[in-house]
């Protein structure tokens, strides 16, 4: 009997006939990655200093990560909260130690955990005017972003997210980052929170000063509001603390952190300080797949990792070296480079174009970048990322600056 011929299909193919076109992808398909290396299906190989959006914190296939996930796969992969399991509880013992007193939810993505601090801000606000009253309104920044939700989107003035989905969750104002005045002015008596990244990711790698952080906490202890930190993307140790707000000395109500947390593995986390834990009762909200044994487990492998090969420390000295060498790079290339800001490994070069030619000019010399608002490149290493890898990712943007010079 004749064999049924098989028709081999690449995957570029695949995507263009069967995966939604709500993404301007690269053309390059990853079959793999270790540390901050990855492959394409070609075999050439790639600095990855995406970090999948931040979310490889500790690069690709870490030892310990994947020993650890692949003993709790064996275990135990999904029980619910309707039962406790003892990964949860002792990851968010941990969680509570960096970010003290107070209590965690888990979830799936920074975007749930962002709506988490919403739904908060919500409750808060009943109780400051009663169930009758009208205290709803969260002062974000301008250029900030929260997540692609209804709540996410409306705390998001961007018209690129936005748009097409009006009309949104009402309740949201928008004052300047680092103008405390600006935040000061729109504070009334209908207003339950403040709600801010620490460090702007998408908007262009904006981070809050120290006095425009103890500026808010100081406004929200005089006016009884939420100060509620969006650490998605510039928590879990990617500025050289756990937490980029401690740069500040300050301590916010609530936080959302999510992206390295799980080290590659969907994971989302509110934690929320003792006074206000509380605002959550049994009912007033839930999660089916958050927290579970083997998401915990990959959470715990990135704590892990972060303590025992002191990621924190070499994510400080590191990044200064890195840093300078980046400025420099401004320097001698004015007309191309228009700024350099950010902090520990979390770097935006804004450049005086579009720098979508600049990102697959790079792509080809072997470094993976990604875009963020206001014409700039992300530079998104993971934390294991060596001096040598650092220096390799300045190497070839200069050529890259040079070669369009």
């Amino acid at each position: 009997m004749t064999q049924p011929s098989i028709i081999r299909t690449s995957t570029a193919d695949l995507y263009d006939a069967h995966v939604l076109k709500n993404y301007a992808r690269a053309a390059l398909t990853l079959v793999r990655g270790r540390g901050a290396q990855v492959w394409d299906d070609a075999g050439n190989s790639y600095l990855d200093f995406t970090s999948g959006i931040a979310v490889s914190a500790l690069g690709h296939c870490h030892p310990h990560w994947v020993a650890l996930i692949q003993r709790q796969a064996g275990e135990l992969i999904h029980t619910s909260n309707l039962f406790r399991h003892p990964n949860q509880a002792e990851l968010a013992r941990r969680l509570v130690g960096y970010a003290g007193p107070g209590r965690v939810f888990f979830c799936n993505s920074g975007g749930e955990a962002d709506e988490a601090l919403i739904k908060l801000s919500r409750l808060h606000g009943m109780a400051k005017a009663g169930e009758e009253g009208k205290c709803i309104k969260v002062i974000c920044a301008r250029q900030g972003f929260h997540g692609r939700m209804f709540g996410g989107m409306s705390a998001t003035p961007q018209e690129k997210i936005q748009k097409g989905f009006r009309p949104l969750v009402p309740g949201f104002a928008f004052g300047e980052l680092n103008n405390l005045q600006s935040f000061a002015d729109l504070v009334d008596a209908e207003t339950a929170a403040i709600f801010v990244e620490t460090i702007q990711g998408e908007g262009g790698v904006n981070p809050c000063t120290p006095e425009f952080l103890i500026g808010l906490r100081r406004l929200c202890d005089q006016h009884n509001l939420l100060l509620l930190v969006d650490e998605v993307q510039c928590g879990i140790g990617r500025t050289g603390s756990f937490y980029a707000f401690e740069h500040a000395g300050i301590r916010p109500d609530a936080i959302a952190m999510a992206k390295g947390l799980g080290g590659g593995f969907p994971i989302g986390a509110i934690w929320i300080s003792e006074r206000f834990a509380n605002l959550f009762q049994p009912g007033t909200h839930g999660t089916t797949f958050g927290g579970t044994p083997l998401a915990c487990a990959a959470g715990l492998a990135v704590l892990d990792v972060l303590e025992q090969e002191q990621l924190l420390e070499k994510v400080r000295t590191r990044s200064a070296v890195w840093f300078a060498a980046l400025q420099q790079l401004g320097a001698e290339f004015p007309a191309q480079v228009a700024a350099v800001r950010g902090r520990g490994f979390l770097v935006g070069v804004q450049l005086t174009v579009d720098p979508a030619a600049h990102i697959t000019a790079l792509r080809e010399q072997g470094l993976l970048v990604v875009a963020a608002g206001n014409n700039v490149i992300r530079f998104l290493p993971p934390l294991i990322a060596t001096p040598d890898e650092l220096a390799q990712s300045v190497a070839i943007f200069r050529t890259v600056l040079l070669a369009k010079a």
